[in-house]
This record gives structure tokens, sequence and C-alpha cells, in this order.
């Protein structure tokens, strides 16, 4: 029998309508002819009293601590109670239904607290299970490591779960069921005529997620890409049919951007070293150290100026202070970024990008580009305005 794979997020499962809408899909599926498995987030956002965040929040009171064995064992909670309450829920509608955890699943990881890696998937419970006739209910967002350590996958780790339960059990399609329509041209807080797109390839859907969308982690579209099964993005509350993610890049007539993206809580940093300064090596190797990723680079021959997340601003600036290197920052930035494989080969793109940006007032602080995208650097505050002037200029309200 074919088999799909549902993924609901925190929103989805956190309200009787959600819930009652799990029911409703689950049943059609099943009337379909489908086996089911079903992949929850922990209940609600920050504040919620099983929702991840808060779970973070209280851990951190009497001490302050991240990335620990003690504190993943925390935060799978919140997916253990959406599962079991889910399968109760669906139990209580006459569905056949079995949560399972992480371990149970089978998800194996390298056993990196807070960003596991999941090295692979023992798939013969689940499929037990889905021959006996039950709906599965997993947590994602969750595994175990060889040595039976409790590890999660980091920020949108249940996409991630669902992805690659997908990929070892040869499902037919991976769908991922959150509070937005699908796929968008731009987020539609910061323009008001983003538009769903029907259909992306994998390599724009992930450089999108790369570059600040959301609505996908980008570890479910490597996954979905690697095993070819097309990744659905759904909204929960909606009937629409949202957008697929699947296959190469197909262009469309006249468009050379797909889409829109950004990222904020970004800081520029300007280092006065040259390039034969043992300085400059030192630098590079304390970033490593410290796991600082760095993105928007442009190393001159006497100064280096590159981006890092603002969570890194007080490590970088004890290193810099440490090799006496005359060190600015700028705050407050945010990256936001054109996405398409139609950008490669034509001529004026960045031209484009450059005049529309000026048009609008917004001061671009920093570019970078390649194959797929064009990234600016501007302030925060001109955010919205940066989105909207690219928005328009590429004709993606069409």
């Amino acid at each position: 029998m074919p088999i799909i794979v549902q993924k609901y997020g925190g929103t989805s499962v956190s309200t009787e309508e959600g819930r009652n809408i799990i029911v409703r899909n689950t049943k059609k599926a099943l009337s379909e002819g489908q086996q089911v498995v079903l992949v929850v987030s922990a209940m609600g956002r920050m504040g919620a009293p099983y929702a991840t965040d808060t779970l973070i929040h209280m851990y951190h009171q009497p001490h302050y601590e991240m990335n620990s064995q003690d504190l993943d064992l925390l935060m799978s909670c919140g997916e253990t109670i959406s599962a079991a309450y889910i399968s109760n829920w669906l139990k209580g509608s006459g569905v056949k239904s079995r949560a399972i955890n992480g371990q149970q699943a089978g998800i194996i990881t390298d056993g990196v607290a807070g960003s596991a890696t999941v090295k692979s998937v023992k798939s013969d419970k689940i499929k037990q299970l889905l021959e006996e006739g039950y709906v599965v209910v997993v947590t994602g967002f969750q595994g175990v490591s060889e040595t039976g350590d409790v590890t999660t996958l980091g920020r949108g780790g249940s996409d991630t779960s669902a992805a690659i339960l997908g990929e070892a059990l040869g499902a037919d399609a991976i769908e991922i069921y959150t509070d937005v329509d699908g796929v968008m041209t731009a987020d539609p807080r910061r323009v008001n005529d983003a538009r769903v797109l029907n259909r992306i390839s994998y390599e724009e859907m992930h450089q999108m997620a790369l570059d600040g969308a959301k609505v996908v982690d980008p570890k479910a579209v490597a996954i979905a890409k690697r095993c070819n099964r097309p990744l659905i993005i759904k909204n929960t509350f909606s009937e629409g049919d949202g957008t697929i993610i699947h296959g190469e890049f197909t262009p469309e007539p006249d468009r050379v951007v797909t889409a829109v993206a950004y990222k904020n809580n970004i800081i520029q940093v300007k280092c006065k070293v040259g390039n034969y300064d043992d300085r400059f090596e030192a630098l590079l190797k304390g970033i490593e150290l410290n796991k600082i990723s760095i993105d928007l680079i442009n190393f001159l021959e006497d100064e280096k100026i590159f981006t890092v997340d603002a969570v890194h601003q007080i490590d970088l600036l004890n290193l810099t202070s440490e090799l006496a290197l005359d060190t600015r920052i700028v705050e407050g930035c945010s990256k936001v970024t054109v996405i398409g494989h139609g950008i490669h080969g034509v001529p004026g793109v960045m031209k484009r990008v450059a005049l529309a940006l000026t048009k609008h007032r917004v001061s671009i602080l920093q570019t970078s580009d390649s194959y797929t995208t064009i990234s600016c650097l501007v302030k925060e505050t001109q955010l919205t305005e940066a989105v909207q002037a690219l928005h328009d200029e590429f004709g993606l309200n069409d």
C-alpha cells in the first residue's frame, strides 16, 4: 500500500479546530487506500505550556546553558506530549493509532546536542505498525544517538523528521502542514501582493530556506531532493492546493526571479587587517573555533568586510580585541535576496536590483551573488521597502 507522511506544526496541534482537521485529513488518506505516518511538533509557541521555546526559557532560569544533553532531553518532551495527545485524539475519532518517539522510530543521530544530524533510520517498527493497520504518530524534532542519548535536530527539525521518514519508508509524498497557504513569492507581512507559488524546484526552495524563508527547513528540502519525493506545503486551515516542491527548475517566460527572501538580526563587521598580516590567519582560525558562520564576504587588500548573525557579536568583538584589530560593527542589518535560476547568464539583473533599491532610498551596504541569487545588505529599518521594491521590480505579483 502507498505511504503518505504528513507533518503538522505547533499551531495545527494546539487547537481543537486543528486537531479535528488532522483527523479529517487522516481519514481521507485512509479512505484512499494509503498508510499514514504523522509527524508532530510541540503544541503552540512561546508562552504555551508545552511549546519548545517555553521549555527552553524554563530551563535557563537557574543556569543559562545551550546545546546540552539535559536540554535536549527536556526539549523532546513537547513533541512527546503532542504525539501521545494526537494519537489519543485519533482513537477517540475511531482511528486505530499508536504514538512513538524518535528512538522507537529508529531515527539514529550523530549525537550532537541541539543540532544533531540523522545518520540512519531503522524503520522496521513503523513498517510493522503500518502493516498491523495503525496510523503511526511520530515525535518530530528528535532522535537518539548510538549511545542512547536523546538528541534534537535544531530549528525546523520536525520538517527534517518528516522528510527522513518519507525517504526511509519510500513514501509517495511528504506533506508539511503549517499556517500559511504555501511557498510565497515573499513574506506577506512585508509585501501586500505576495502570491502563492504552485510549484517550485528543489534547488530554488532550498536556496529560499537558506536565505530566510521559514516555511520549510532547508535540510528537509535537501532530503526530499535526495530521494526524489515530492514535498508539499499546505495550510492546515484552508483547502488550497499549496505548493509542490519537486524536480528541476523549469523557467517561466520572461521571469528571471522566483521569489524574494530575507534574514534579520545581522551585523556587518569591518576589520582593518592586511592579507599578509599574521593576524588575518588568526582571525579566520578564531572564527572557526568559535563556530561563527560568516556570510556576505568582501576581502580587500587592507580590510576584511563580512556579515554574521548578531548572536555572535560579543564573541567576535572579544576575538578582534585579543588580536588588536581595528574593528567597526554596523548593527541592525538585514540581508535581502532575490532567488531564481533565471538569474544566471542574464545581463542587467544586478542593475535592476540596485536601481530598484536606490529608487526607494534604500541604502545598499554590501552585495553578493551566486548562480541563483543576488543578495544585498540593508538596514533593518528599510527592509520592508527593500523587499517590496524588489518584488515589484521583477513582477512577482503577476
